[in-house]
């Protein structure tokens, strides 16, 4: 394997070195989102039964109790429970700008590796490529044949550049979307239970003030 590495030329590096970061990445991601994903639709059965019983800061704890992003604004909404429907709508809207943040974190990091790793590759391409036609000139001034083993150490070179970059860059494009589609989930459920959260406390307050 290091001796490919080292016929691959200077660009391998570089390439080992963005498919260490994008699994890296991958790996953090994953378990991040593992870990924010919850049962949304249970969690906003409990709250909001909570919540017509009154008990508020029960909701509160239920919040805290909870991990990831959902609960968090959630919490944010109970909060402002005695303010009116705009107020706590935009405390809401307050903390999932706070959140999102958080599950795109390294995504853009990602998306760029899965860009310039083949572009790395073709580096490699060309760099090797230009070696093997140096040889050849080299060859032709000195009035010498060109033997098709002087070219091969060029062409191993072209090759490996390139087939270390596609390597590199299609698993980590297809971690990236999956990855993406699991935000896109996530931020879904985060505004279905916003929304539940606002209407409910705003039945409350018009109950109060009828």
């Amino acid at each position: 394997m290091w001796e490919l590495v080292q016929k691959g030329g200077p660009m391998m590096y570089l390439i080992i070195f963005c498919s260490i970061i994008a699994f890296g990445i991958v790996i953090e991601r994953i378990y991040h989102l593992n870990k924010a994903r919850i049962d949304s639709n249970k969690f906003m059965d409990d709250i909001i039964n909570v919540l017509k019983r009154n008990k508020v800061i029960e909701a509160i704890e239920m919040c805290n109790s909870t991990p990831g992003p959902i609960a968090h604004i959630i919490k944010a909404g109970i909060l402002k429970h005695d303010r009116s429907k705009a107020e706590i709508r935009e405390a809401v809207e307050e903390a999932a700008q706070l959140e999102i943040p958080r599950l795109e974190r390294h995504m853009s990091v990602l998306a760029t590796i899965a860009h310039i790793a083949p572009l790395l590759g073709l580096v490699g391409t060309v760099t090797g490529m230009i070696k093997s036609f140096q040889i050849i000139q080299q060859k032709a001034m000195s009035m010498v044949p060109v033997n098709p083993g002087d070219l091969a150490a060029g062409i191993w070179e072209a090759l490996l550049a390139t087939l270390a970059g596609l390597s590199v860059a299609i698993p980590t494009y297809v971690a990236y979307n999956y990855l993406a589609s699991q935000i896109d989930s996530l931020v879904y459920d985060m505004e279905k239970s916003a929304t539940d959260l606002v209407n409910i406390l705003s039945s409350r307050r018009d109950t109060y003030e009828v």
